[in-house]
């Protein structure tokens, strides 16, 4: 009966499989969108908003580069094009990945989640800007850290959840209970 298993046969439930990871992805993109959208309006480009003196700071800065600012200070014809085109491949390929795994593989499709909607958000960012729009700036020791955004917290907390489900932080924890 393919229609009443466990939701991966044809007729089944596969769509319903992905819903909380649909939600997650939508969710992540709203709220990166609207703070972006905020930090636009309210934070003039290049000024900062000392919110916790020496610890942090709200910044409105543009990264024309790709993760981290690399690329960022290199001008090259077409790179916004360019690099636009090169994060939509790599979504791709996560969304592509993420449709491969099985519904028991929880830690790894909430990472592939959180990696895919905070690379659409940075993705309409590129797409509609020519660049993204970074705003936290985290200061310590005098020390500051590259800008970063809702999308860029959702994609490195996904690679984290991604490195713990290949070292099977899930399996271990769902064993022992």
């Amino acid at each position: 009966m393919t229609g009443t298993g466990a939701g991966n046969g044809p007729g089944g439930a596969a769509p319903r499989r992905f819903v909380l990871e649909a939600a997650l992805v939508a969710g992540i993109v709203v709220v990166d969108q609207l703070t972006k959208l905020l930090v636009r309006i309210e934070i003039p480009l290049h000024d900062s908003v000392t919110v916790i003196p020496g610890l942090l700071n709200l910044v409105h800065v543009r990264n024309t580069g790709a993760a981290f600012g690399f690329l960022n200070a290199v001008d090259f014809p077409y790179k916004a094009p360019a690099v636009a085109l090169a994060a939509a491949l790599a979504l791709m390929g996560i969304a592509v990945y993420a449709a491969r795994l099985s519904s028991h593989e929880r830690l790894a499709r909430i990472g592939l989640a959180l990696i895919l909607g905070g690379a659409v958000g940075n993705l309409i960012d590129r797409l509609t800007l020519g660049s993204v729009v970074d705003f936290v700036d985290v200061v310590l020791g005098g020390w500051h850290f590259w800008a970063f955004n809702v999308a860029d917290s959702a994609i490195t907390l996904g690679v984290a959840a991604m490195l713990a489900d290949m070292i099977g932080l899930d399996r271990h924890a769902s064993s022992t209970v």
